[in-house]
């Protein structure tokens, strides 16, 4: 069974940044997507990044795009996520998530226990 393990969250000031790291086992990491959801206090999951298995295909949410890339490693089994310009309503917890295919992610795919990434103004 895939774990997800996340790691990189913290407290910063508006307009800093930080990296997220997901490390996944298994030896089929390149066949799926991958990606990150986050959730804040008392909200609904919000899709994040996602990346393709082979990693030249992205997809970003229209709040955090231009401030926020997502990348990925195949031989190291790590999907990232840098987070530039971070602002106050960027505070949630970052939850990684495996897809069931190569090219796309869903809430409902299985997902890591996140890091929680706190924004202050």
């Amino acid at each position: 069974q895939v774990q997800l393990v996340e790691s990189g969250g913290g407290s910063v000031q508006t307009g800093d940044s930080l990296r997220l790291s997901c490390a996944a086992s298994g030896r089929t990491f390149s066949d799926y997507a991958m990606g990150w959801f986050r959730q804040a206090p008392g909200k609904e999951y919000e899709f994040v990044a996602s990346i393709s298995g082979g990693g030249r295909s992205t997809r970003y949410a229209d709040s955090v795009k231009g401030r926020f890339t997502i990348s990925r490693d195949n031989v190291e089994n790590t999907v990232y996520l840098q987070m530039n310009s971070l602002k106050p309503e960027d505070t949630a917890v970052y939850h990684c998530t495996r897809g069931s295919s190569r090219w796309t992610i869903d809430v409902n795919d299985y997902r890591g226990q996140g890091t929680q990434v706190i924004v202050s103004s």
